[in-house]
C-alpha cells in the first residue's frame, strides 16, 4: 500500500470509537491552546520589554513611510517588515517633527522619546502585527507538518514553534527575523501543496511569499534559487518548457512584490544614496548590479556586505574575542535550545532522511536551513541566535517525522519531549530573550556564557526604573547602559561612571550585562574592584554596591 506524502500518513492518538469528525475537532482545540498560550505570552512579553537595540530604528523608519513617504532611512533592510509595523502604529497615529533632521538612531530617539509620543504604546502597536504574523506561521508549520505526516505530527511541529524561546522572544518583537523566515517557510510549504493539486493556484502564492521574504530581509536572497527548483519540481511532469515558464513566472511574481513593497512606500521612488555606501567590486558587486530589483535595495544590499567585510567583537563562553567564530552559532544554539527539542530536531532529521514516504521533504524542510545555517556561520556578525531563527522553525517541521517511525512508542516519546520543552520555556517566563537550557545553568546564566540579543538586547530599561523605585529609593545610581532606550525616559538619573574616577564612584553601579562580558579598560579596572553583583535585572542587567 502506498501513501501520497500530500495526505494525511496518521493520526491523533485517539479514544476508541471516537469519530473522524470529533477528532478534528480534538486537533482545532488542541492548536486553539497552543496559539493562545503563545499569543498570552507573546502579547505580555511586549507590554513589559522596553525598546531593544535594533527596534528604535526600525519604529522611526516606519513613522516615516507613514507621514513622509520617504525611504531615506534604514536603507540596509527592505520596507515590507517596517511597513507591516507601520499598520500598528497607524492606530496611535504617531508624531514625527517635519524639521527633524539627523541619522536612523537620532530619529528613533526622536519618535520614540522626543516627539511628544507615549514609547509604551508606541512599541507595543509596532510588536502587535509582528506577534499576530508570528501566530499566522504557527498555522503554516502546523498544516505543513500535517500535510506530511498527519495532525499527530502537526501538533508536535506546533508545540515546539509554540514554546520556542527564540520563536517566542523574537515573534513579539518589533524586528525582522521572524517575519523574513516565516515568510520563506510559507513559500516551500505552498510549493509541496503544488505537487498534488491545483499547482498553478499554489505556486502563484508561494511567488508572492517568496517575494514577502526577501522584501523584508536580504539574507534570505541565498534561499530563492532552492524554492525556484522546489517549484520547477512540483510541475516537471507537465513537461520541461512548461515547468519552466511556471517557475519563472514564480520569480516574477516575487521580484513584482519587493517592487511594489517599494512603490507602497513612495510611488516615485525617490532615494538619495546614503553617504559613505560601501564599494562593492568583483563577482558580489556583479550580482547586485545584475538584481532587478529598486535601487534603493541593491544599495541596501551594498551596505549588507559592508557589515560583512567589517570587524566587530563577540563573547562565547566568557571569553571576548576579535572577529568571529565559525562554530559560534551552533555553540549558541546548543546553549539556548530546551534539551527536549535538540533531541526531537536529530529526530526529526533522522526520520525525514530514513522513512521512505518522507525523504521527498528532505529537500523542503532540510536543505534550505542546511544552506542559511552554513552561510550564517561564515557571517562577520557573531550577535546571537536570531542569525539561526530558521532552525527552530524549519526543524519543527522535520520533527513531526518522528511519529511516523515504525516504533510504537514513538508518538508517546515526541509527546513527552513536547511536555518537557514546554516546562523548560515556560518556567523562563517572562524573560524569553535570555533563555538557557538546564545543562548550561538557565536564564540566570546566560550572561556568563553569550552577550548581546542572546541575553541583553536593551529589553530591561523599564524593568531597571521599577526595581530602582522599589528597592533602591533615593540611592545614588551610577549607570552603563547598552541599548538604545532613554533613560531618563524610564525615570532613571544615572551618572556616567567613566568620566570620573573609579574612587569617586559610590553608591549603585548598574552595568547591562553584555557591557560586563566585553569589558575593557576604564570598564574593566572599575569592575574589578566591584566585587560581586548584589542584585540582577531580568537576568540581563547586574547591580554592584561600591562603598
Amino acid at each position: 500500500m502506498t501513501v501520497e506524502l500530500q495526505e494525511p500518513v496518521t493520526d491523533v492518538p485517539t479514544a476508541g470509537g471516537r469519530s473522524p469528525g470529533r477528532r478534528r475537532w480534538v486537533v482545532a482545540l488542541l492548536v486553539l491552546v497552543l496559539l493562545g498560550q503563545m499569543a498570552a505570552v507573546m502579547i505580555i512579553t511586549a507590554v513589559q520589554q522596553t525598546p531593544t537595540i535594533d527596534e528604535p530604528v526600525y519604529v522611526g523608519t516606519a513613522v516615516t513611510y507613514l507621514e513622509q513617504h520617504s525611504l531615506r532611512y534604514n536603507p540596509e533592510h527592505p520596507p515590507l517588515g517596517k511597513l507591516i509595523m507601520a499598520a500598528g502604529l497607524a492606530v496611535v497615529q504617531p508624531r514625527l517633527d517635519p524639521a527633524f533632521r539627523g541619522d536612523q538612531s537620532a530619529l528613533g530617539r526622536h519618535v520614540l522619546y522626543q516627539a511628544g509620543n507615549d514609547p509604551y504604546e508606541m512599541m507595543f502597536w509596532a510588536r502587535f502585527p509582528i506577534i499576530l504574523l508570528t501566530l499566522l506561521f504557527g498555522l503554516v508549520v502546523f498544516l505543513f507538518a500535517r500535510d506530511l505526516t498527519g495532525p499527530g505530527g502537526g501538533l508536535v511541529a506546533l508545540g515546539l514553534y509554540a514554546f520556542s524561546p527564540d520563536v517566542v522572544t523574537h515573534g513579539s518583537l518589533a524586528t525582522l527575523d521572524v517575519p523574513a523566515i516565516g515568510f520563506l517557510l510559507t513559500a516551500v510549504w505552498l510549493t509541496w501543496r503544488a505537487r498534488s493539486t491545483r499547482p498553478v493556484l499554489w505556486l502563484g502564492l508561494a511567488g508572492v511569499a517568496l517575494g514577502a521574504a526577501i522584501g523584508t530581509r536580504m539574507s534570505v536572497l541565498p534561499a530563492v534559487p532552492v524554492v525556484m527548483v522546489l517549484a520547477f519540481l512540483a510541475v516537471r511532469k507537465r513537461g520541461w518548457p512548461r515547468a519552466a515558464g511556471i517557475t519563472v513566472g514564480v520569480a516574477v511574481v516575487a521580484v513584482a512584490v519587493v517592487w511594489l513593497t517599494y512603490l507602497a512606500v513612495d510611488p516615485r521612488l525617490r532615494f538619495l544614496e546614503p553617504i559613505g555606501m560601501p564599494q562593492v567590486h568583483g563577482l558580489r558587486g556583479l550580482f547586485v548590479n545584475l538584481l532587478p530589483l529598486p535601487e534603493p535595495y541593491r544599495d541596501g544590499m551594498r551596505i549588507q556586505f559592508g557589515f560583512e567585510d567589517s570587524t566587530f567583537s563577540g563573547f562565547l563562553f566568557g571569553q571576548r574575542y576579535e572577529g568571529s567564530l565559525w562554530y559560534y552559532l551552533p555553540a549558541a544554539l546548543l546553549v539556548k535550545t530546551p534539551l527536549g527539542m535538540l533531541v526531537l530536531w536529530v529526530a526529526g532529521v533522522v526520520s525525514v532522511l530514513v522513512v521512505p514516504r518522507l525523504r521527498p521533504a528532505a529537500l523542503y524542510v532540510l536543505v534550505l536551513p542546511a544552506l542559511l545555517l552554513a552561510l550564517a556561520m561564515t557571517g562577520a556578525r557573531d550577535f546571537g541566535t536570531r542569525y539561526a531563527i530558521f532552525l527552530p522553525i524549519f526543524l519543527a517541521v522535520a520533527a513531526a517525522g518522528v511519529v511516523t517511525l515504525r516504533w510504537r512508542w514513538a508518538p508517546l516519546a515526541a509527546g513527552v519531549l513536547v511536555v518537557f520543552v514546554a516546562v523548560s520555556s515556560l518556567r523562563t517566563f517572562p524573560y524569553y530573550l535570555p533563555y538557557s537550557n538546564e545543562a548550561f545553568g538557565g536564564p540566570a546564566n546566560t550572561h556568563l556564557n553569550l552577550h548581546d540579543s542572546n541575553v541583553d538586547w536593551g529589553q530591561d530599561l523599564g524593568r531597571l526604573a521599577d526595581h530602582l523605585r522599589a528597592e533602591y529609593p533615593g540611592e545614588p545610581v551610577w549607570l552603563v547602559y547598552k541599548g538604545a532606550g532613554l533613560p531618563s525616559a524610564y525615570g532613571i538619573e544615572g551618572r556616567n561612571p567613566l568620566r570620573v574616577p573609579p574612587a569617586d564612584v559610590h553608591g549603585l553601579l548598574v552595568v547591562s550585562d553584555s557591557s560586563v562580558a566585553k569589558a575593557t579598560g576604564a570598564l574593566k579596572a572599575l569592575l574589578a574592584t566591584s566585587g560581586e553583583p548584589v542584585d540582577e535585572v531580568g537576568h540581563s542587567i547586574s547591580i554592584y554596591r561600591r562603598r
